[in-house]
């Protein structure tokens, strides 16, 4: 079973920066796309980032030019660079493998607990 633990969130300033790690268990993990996911209160978990095995990337257009994602292979590890947070980042976020079926993309492991982003003055 596919364990995700997600760690790095906390408070900050709008306009400062984190770094998050996920650290993925009990999985090839190299073969597979990864994503970071983000839920703020009362909306739907979105994915915000997404990187290929081969470390193609791509964001949401409301993270583009702010939020870097990166992989580790040796380390089963994906990062999110956050950079300039906005208020409206506040959110829960949780790392996944994206998968396309059909026409949706669905995340294929269990999520991990998340970690919480505060972005507030």
């Amino acid at each position: 079973q596919v364990q995700l633990v997600e760690s790095g969130g906390g408070l900050v300033q709008p306009g400062g920066s984190l770094r998050l790690s996920c650290a993925v268990f009990g999985s090839s993990f190299s073969i597979h796309a990864m994503g970071w996911y983000r839920q703020a209160p009362g909306k739907q978990r979105e994915l915000v980032a997404h990187i290929t095995s081969s470390g193609i990337t791509d964001y949401a257009s409301s993270v583009k030019g702010r939020f870097t994602i990166s992989r580790d292979n040796a380390k089963n590890t994906v990062y999110l660079q956050m950079n300039s947070l906005k208020p409206e980042g506040t959110a829960v976020y949780y790392c996944n493998a994206p998968s396309k079926v059909g026409t949706v993309v669905v995340a294929i492991w269990s999520w991990g607990q998340g970690t919480q982003v505060t972005v507030s003055s």
